[in-house]
């Protein structure tokens, strides 16, 4: 059973940066890609960035373009998300998920990151 594990969430001040990791507990699954989400307190879990396994090919939410990029080792089958220029609206809980192979959408899911920016 495939399980992902977040980290590198925290406390920060605005305009700092951050960077998320997100691993794979078993290798023995193919992804066809990962992604980060987010939700606020109050808000619903929203779209923050994705990343195709093959190819490379990334996506961003208009929210965060500039800011934030995505990256992905394949070896490890783990995505970072570097965080910089931080403002308080993305103040939220982040998740990891992978869509694997054949499935039509994210299946997999990690417990969450807090990420707190204060102004």
């Amino acid at each position: 059973q495939v399980q992902l594990v977040e980290s590198g969430g925290g406390s920060v001040q605005a305009g700092d940066s951050l960077r998320l990791s997100c691993t794979a507990s078993a290798r023995t699954f193919s992804v066809y890609g990962m992604g980060w989400f987010r939700q606020a307190p109050g808000k619903e879990r929203e779209f923050v960035s994705s990343i195709r396994w093959s190819g490379g090919n990334t996506y961003y939410a208009d929210s965060v373009k500039g800011r934030f990029t995505i990256s992905r080792d394949i070896a490890k089958k783990a995505v970072y998300l570097q965080m910089n220029s931080l403002k308080p609206e993305d103040t939220a809980v982040y998740y990891c998920a992978t869509q694997t192979v054949g499935a039509s959408n994210y299946n997999v899911w990690g417990q969450g990151t807090q990420v707190t920016v204060s102004s």
